[in-house]
């Protein structure tokens, strides 16, 4: 009994810790160099795409203008959850 109880805190553990890495975010300054409606992505002058939550408003933003993005990597690819001009 003893041992089913650990393995399960120790199962418990593992999870939460590998949750709250997988939820890592960033932040970014930047410009931005274009905007794709279609693709729902955002690349600034640096060359970074990140591609933006469903739902978000492309067309409040435009090329030249200057935001912040958070963003947490999914793979190799730059996921933003949140855009606000500076």
């Amino acid at each position: 009994m003893r041992k089913s109880v650990i393995a399960v805190a120790s199962l418990a553990i593992l999870s939460f810790s590998t949750a709250a890495f997988a939820a890592t975010s960033y932040n970014v300054s930047g410009t931005i160099r274009s905007l794709d409606t279609k693709a729902m992505t955002l690349t600034l002058t640096n060359g970074r795409i990140y591609h933006l939550p469903t739902g978000f408003k492309v067309a409040s933003f435009k090329p030249g203008e200057k935001v912040k993005l958070t963003y947490s990597m999914k793979g190799k690819e730059y996921d933003a959850s949140k855009v606000t001009a500076l």
